[in-house]
């Protein structure tokens, strides 16, 4: 979830009339005219017209805005009047309109549904978007018209919205010298190259780590429709009558859990992970490198020891302290967990008279042998019951009906960036529409890999804008009429990325800065693994959980074991996470340039020192592949999801003690979270929800981790 600068208002026309000569005026008010991305939408809700809008748009619609703009700063900070928040932070908060509007519809389109022509345009205009911010936050007129405002004379998201710019003035470098503020900016520029690159040369990565296999017999073990799927993959990529399986962005894959082949689980797994350290043009390494000396550079401008420390400022733990001490007090018990778990599988293993140690690409197989043995729970026997459109329509739906009272309506006549795309208008429980919605469902090669939330329109009363959202995931694609059915862990994707949706749509802010998800990274994800909690409620499960062939709802008995197998290899799946948040942190709070070594071997040596280097326990993502922290905004930030975690087990443990996941209990966490948005001070907001501080104890005993019951 990217937030651009935070402008969407409309821009005047007289201020074109800056350029030089009218015939200038004439062109550009001609292309303002004839551009989609260049006018408000006359959709509901503004949403974007993707039946008008065309690659060739993005470039002169980026050059329009970026002009606008510039003019639009540079009035701001030349202003010969008394600063006040009208003129000036209420001025910056509504600029720019037209260049946000086709920013955040480009990079949506990136991320889902992107092409050659694309990349080429998101590469180029990476360093002159990212030079274009240090225009305005480097801006040394601008920051003292907004030193110079009485904090003490403003009140409530005024004052809020105020103290926000200040401390993004002052993250990007607004107090340094010329000289430095020089050297940021060339910094600044380098680092934005550098992700757009980092990112296309992930996406041929994953897209050439595709495995192909000769027969069907390699793949024993998948469903037929499967099976099929990958027929019709490797068809497609010119090897008919052959089998492709394409690889996920995490480390472990999906088909792992299934596979019987030992040397096909053994193939596939070491396709993910070495996917982008090939020495081709889909090696990563040499560009994180880049980044993260970089980084380390332009923390050392700021006058911070690294990274984390300048990076964590405006996030709920404040410094690396707190991020570390939370994950390194979880990683003890959850490593012990996960070593109790690999004896397990160990010796099933024997048993069976393997012959073999344990490796990573036998752990899903064999685990679900465990699950199986030890809950008799067969993920073959559950999935049936999870039907995608089900899942989305009488699970997720339904919960947030039974939670908020809000009911959804398909859509058919707005217009969809790829024909998979489904539309619904959101209703709240006065019947008063208040959001459009949009859902991407389906894996492609142009589509990141992951699930997000995005916006392409964010809540304003001051705009008077309501939100237009959009879920986006990798599914995989049925074919030939087959149901999607997927495993309950997608179950949980899909819930836990409907919370973020939730917490956009009951946005209720005056400013789109502060509005909805503009949260910091640690406590983002909060609201959004509540809401996972929906998909084990009781009432929900037996509403969405229904056979797609017998139309029969999921027998109490299956609902017990899948609850009982909650808690399952939890050391395994914590531990993962960990390792993941723990070398982000691990690159981010390098002191020395001279510290830094080769991806590899700083990766190894990051996780032997804090314990983390576990046998047939890989971290979630591999360096080279670490999407989120070199490419997605998530640098010193990946611990955020054990934090907001932390927050979610502290908040669901409140709920179970006060009668569950109620009409009554979601409003009021709709009160005092989701509707808040970044307005309030959020440990308060927060303490004011339960009643105390974030504690670790609900996460280590709803999780497994201790023996607390």
């Amino acid at each position: 979830m990217h937030h651009f600068s935070k402008i969407i208002m409309a821009t005047s026309v007289f201020l074109i009339a800056s350029w030089p000569t009218e015939t200038l005026f004439a062109q550009k008010n001609a292309i303002k005219m004839t551009n989609p991305l260049l006018q408000k939408s006359t959709l509901q809700y503004q949403a974007p017209p993707f039946n008008t809008i065309k690659d060739e748009h993005f470039k002169p619609a980026f050059e329009y805005g970026l002009k606008i703009h510039d003019q639009e700063i540079q009035k701001m900070a030349s202003n010969p009047a008394k600063p006040t928040f009208q003129n000036t932070v209420l001025a910056l908060e509504t600029a720019g309109v037209d260049l946000v509007r086709a920013q955040t519809i480009f990079y949506n389109l990136t991320g889902s549904n992107t092409n050659s022509t694309l990349q080429a345009v998101e590469a180029e205009y990476a360093p002159i978007f990212s030079a274009h911010t240090d225009k305005i936050y480097l801006n040394s007129t601008l920051y003292k018209r907004f030193k110079s405002l009485n904090l003490n004379s403003l009140h409530g998201e005024d004052k809020r919205l105020t103290q926000y710019y200040l401390q993004q003035f002052e993250l990007a470098g607004a107090n340094l010298s010329d000289a430095d503020k020089v050297k940021m900016k060339k910094i600044n520029e380098e680092l934005a190259t550098l992700s757009t690159l980092y990112s296309n040369k992930l996406l041929i990565a994953r897209k050439n780590g595709a495995v192909l296999f000769d027969t069907a017999a390699d793949l024993e073990g998948l469903s037929l429709e499967e099976i099929a799927a990958a027929k019709a993959k490797a068809t497609e990529t010119g090897h008919d009558g052959k089998y492709v399986i394409g690889l996920q962005n995490t480390t472990q894959q999906p088909v792992l859990q299934s596979l019987t082949n030992r040397a096909t689980r053994e193939k596939i797994f070491k396709a993910s992970w070495y996917r982008a350290e090939k020495n081709d043009d889909g090696d990563t390494r040499e560009v994180l490198e880049k980044m993260a000396r970089l980084r380390l550079q332009k923390a050392i401008l700021m006058g911070k020891k690294s990274f984390a420390e300048w990076k964590l400022q405006d996030q709920m733990a404040q410094s690396p302290a707190p991020a570390m001490d939370l994950l390194a007090k979880i990683a003890v018990p959850a490593v012990a967990k996960a070593k109790i778990e690999a004896q397990e599988i160990q010796a099933i293993i024997d048993a069976q008279k393997g012959g073999f140690k344990l490796e990573p690409w036998d752990w899903d197989f064999y685990s679900e042998q465990v699950r199986k043995a030890k809950y008799d729970l067969d993920e073959s026997q559950i999935k049936p019951y999870f039907e995608i459109t089900a899942v989305l329509e009488k699970g997720v739906f339904f919960a947030a009906q039974q939670m908020y009272g809000i009911t959804f309506q398909e859509r058919h006549d707005l217009p969809v960036y790829n024909p998979d795309v489904k539309v619904y208008e959101v209703f709240d429980n006065d019947g008063a529409s208040i959001a459009i919605y949009y859902l991407d469902f389906y894996t492609r090669d142009n589509k990141n890999g992951g699930a997000w939330m995005s916006n392409f329109v964010n809540q304003s009363h001051y705009l008077k804008q309501k939100p237009v959202i959009v879920n986006v995931y990798n599914f995989a694609k049925p074919i030939n009429g087959n149901p999607s059915l997927i495993s309950f862990d997608d179950v949980t994707t899909m819930f836990h990325e409907f919370g973020h949706t939730l917490h956009g749509l009951f946005a209720n802010q005056n400013y789109v800065t502060l509005s909805g998800t503009s949260v910091p990274r640690d406590y983002v994800e909060f609201p959004s693994q509540i809401n996972e909690h929906a998909a084990l409620d009781p009432t929900v499960l037996k509403n969405y959980a229904i056979h797609y062939q017998t139309k029969e709802a999921i027998p109490q008995a299956l609902i017990d074991k899948i609850k009982n197998a909650e808690t399952f290899n939890k050391g395994y799946q914590v531990t993962e996470l960990l390792a993941a948040a723990t070398l982000d942190m691990a690159w981010h709070s390098v002191e020395k340039e001279s510290d830094f070594k080769p991806t590899l071997a700083f990766e190894k040596e990051a996780l032997q020192h804090y314990g983390l280097l576990v046998d047939a326990v890989p971290t979630r993502y591999h360096t080279p592949y670490f999407a989120h922290i070199w490419g997605g905004g998530y640098s010193a930030g990946y611990y955020a999801y054990t934090w907001s975690k932390t927050l979610d087990y502290n908040a669901f443990d409140w709920m179970q003690t006060h009668g569950g996941m109620t009409r009554a209990n979601g409003e009021r966490f709709r009160k005092y979270i989701l509707s808040v948005g970044n307005s309030v001070d959020l440990n308060k907001a927060f303490k004011d929800f339960i009643g105390h501080d974030m504690q670790i104890e609900p996460y280590l005993r709803i999780s497994g981790l201790s023996n607390k019951n």
